[in-house]
């Protein structure tokens, strides 16, 4: 941690950051945010870059983090070449680091939500007053910024516990650990029917543009390029969709930086800044 603040220091003083040097035949990184465990993220993730890596050429192999702050500060050190980053971190990174937008999902926002055990009596957020609550981490966009400022926004007082995934918010709630925790929607949708049967959902936010495919700043654009072909060719070939439906897609568009300026609109001061 103490390495990524030094590297935003470095960014704030002379708008540069570390970068790894790109060669003919290097193995590029696609680092994914863990929002689930390990085994389940190697699980749905692989397929779509095993994909990526024999459309275009380009050997890439998969990476993620223990957790979502050790992911922010492998981002701000430019560990990734390829980075799937939720819209906070886009939004600090891309101004931080340099990350560039490459893609996101099509016909998609993110929305964040708040979830109570089924058989919970709480029916409305203000029944939450007081309450501890589980979220994956500070800077999880929709899951904690989104959801955390809905109660503050109904002074709903609340006691933030951070459990380091979304599949470890929807467990602890469904165990009894929390009265209710924040997640997405996706995340959800994902986890085993084991879990998934013991969860409501009590609220849901607005729509934001979803998590980025970002590339840093140092990726030669035929590289890019290639990249980004392998993403509209599988959005295209029904032969392969049983790959985007285990990451819960329907496909990839093109994306540029300005897409998130949604985000951006929305003034949360520490996204001039990540949390470390």
């Amino acid at each position: 941690m103490r390495n990524a603040f030094i590297v935003v220091l470095i960014v704030l003083l002379f708008g540069t950051v570390p970068t790894p040097v790109y060669a003919q035949g290097r193995t590029l990184t696609f680092g994914v945010v863990p929002q689930q465990s390990p085994k389940r993220m190697v699980e749905i993730w692989q397929p779509l870059i095993d994909y990526i890596s024999e459309y275009s050429g380009i050997s890439i192999t998969f990476k993620t983090a223990k957790d979502i702050p050790s992911f922010e500060a492998d981002v701000a050190d430019g560990v990734y070449d390829i980075a799937y980053m939720n819209p906070y971190h886009f939004v600090a990174f891309n101004d931080l680091a340099g990350y560039h937008a490459l893609a996101r999902q099509r016909d998609k926002e993110i929305k964040g939500i708040i979830v109570v055990h089924k058989d919970s009596p709480i029916q409305n957020l203000a029944e939450l007053n007081g309450s501890e609550l589980a979220f994956p981490a500070p800077a999880a966009f929709a899951a904690t910024i989104i959801t955390s400022a809905q109660l503050r926004k109904n002074n709903i007082a609340f006691r933030p516990r951070y459990v380091n995934s979304h599949d470890s918010v929807y467990l602890a709630v469904q165990r009894g650990f929390f009265e209710a925790g924040g997640g997405i929607l996706r995340t959800l949708n994902s986890i085993p029917e084991s879990v998934s049967k013991d969860i409501r959902v009590l609220w849901e936010s607005d729509g934001y543009t979803p998590h980025a495919i970002a590339t840093h700043p140092n990726m030669a654009q035929k590289d890019r390029q290639a990249i980004l072909n392998a993403l509209i060719a599988i959005t295209n070939d029904s032969s392969k969709m049983w790959i985007l439906e285990g990451l819960g897609f329907s496909g990839f568009i093109p994306a540029k930086d300005s897409d998130w300026d949604d985000v951006r609109s929305l003034g949360i001061p520490s996204l001039s800044r990540p949390h470390f």
